[in-house]
Formats: structure tokens, C-alpha cells, sequence
């Protein structure tokens, strides 16, 4: 088995990972950490707002060196950001560190849920129903190649995706 027993919730934005992270968390008395929000206390600005600064490249290497901090935890349940597999070393870090699972959602449940969403960065210039479908086909592949799990969240309550997930990584 995968050390540590660490779970960690892949998948495009929008797709759950912080909502079910938190319920799993607490359904199975494990540490919730969203690496976004780890990175948004420790340097005390907004995801949004280091884009601006340092741009994508500069977010990415502070995701990567966060990501490296929390692997190393015991006991956690882990949201990612939706990017963080754009990076082999992090693909790698997940993938050797605990279970991954990939939440995977249709395109048009991902545009309807973001459709408002001011805070993503990367949805800010341009439709958002041509940026969520590149992401999409960037992305997918990835997350499908380090998944040790996928779970469809077409069609269901968030609590049959926590029990589905619960029951394929006891």
C-alpha cells in the first residue's frame, strides 16, 4: 500500500476536490489541506494576485515547493490545484507519496459551476467555454496517467462521491 495513506483529490477546477476534501477529512480523521490556500497563508496574498506578479511560471514553482512540504505530512487529505500535474515532479511527488484520485466532471458541469468564478486566474481572459474544453484536453491525459483512482462526479450528491471514494481507498 501507498505510504502514508495520504489521499490526494486531482482534477480541473471546479471539479470538488477543496468541498469532498473537507467532508472526507473529517469522515476519515485525516488533516485537510488545500495546497492553494496553503500557499495563499504563507505568503499572504490570493492565487489570483501572484499570477499577476509573477505570472503562471512563478506560481508554479511555489505550488511545487508547497507540494513538497505536504506530501511529507502523515495522515492528510490533499486538494491540489487543477494545474499541479502540468509538473512531472509533481506527478511524480503525488504518485510516490499516497492514493491519488482523479475527480473527473463533464465540461458542461465544469463551465456551469465556474461560468461566475472571478477568482480563477486562468479563466479571467477569454470564454470560458473554450478555456475550460483546453484545459480539458491538456489535462486529462495527465490526470489520468497518475490517478490510482478515477471517480465520476456526473450526477451525484457530494455524499455518495465521499462514500465512493471512503470505500475504494479502505
Amino acid at each position: 500500500m501507498k505510504k502514508y495513506k495520504n489521499i490526494y483529490l486531482i482534477g480541473l477546477m471546479g471539479s470538488g476536490k477543496t468541498t469532498l476534501g473537507k467532508i472526507l477529512s473529517k469522515k476519515l480523521d485525516k488533516t485537510f489541506f488545500d495546497s492553494d490556500q496553503v500557499i495563499e497563508e504563507k505568503l499572504g496574498v490570493d492565487v489570483p494576485m501572484i499570477f499577476e506578479y509573477e505570472g503562471e511560471a512563478g506560481f508554479r514553482e511555489r505550488e511545487k515547493e508547497i507540494l513538497k512540504e505536504l506530501v511529507s505530512k502523515k495522515n492528510i487529505i490533499l486538494a491540489t490545484g487543477g494545474g499541479v500535474i502540468l509538473s512531472k515532479f509533481n506527478r511524480d511527488l503525488l504518485s510516490e507519496n499516497g492514493i491519488v484520485i482523479y475527480l473527473k466532471s463533464n465540461q458542461k458541469d465544469l463551465i456551469s459551476r465556474m461560468k461566475n468564478d472571478k477568482t480563477r486566474p486562468l479563466l479571467r481572459n477569454g470564454n470560458i467555454e473554450s478555456i475550460i474544453k483546453k484545459l480539458c484536453e491538456e489535462r486529462e491525459p495527465l490526470y489520468e496517467m497518475i490517478s490510482d483512482f478515477e471517480v465520476t462526479t456526473k450526477n451525484k450528491r457530494v455524499h455518495e462521491i465521499v462514500n465512493e471514494i471512503i470505500s475504494i481507498t479502505k
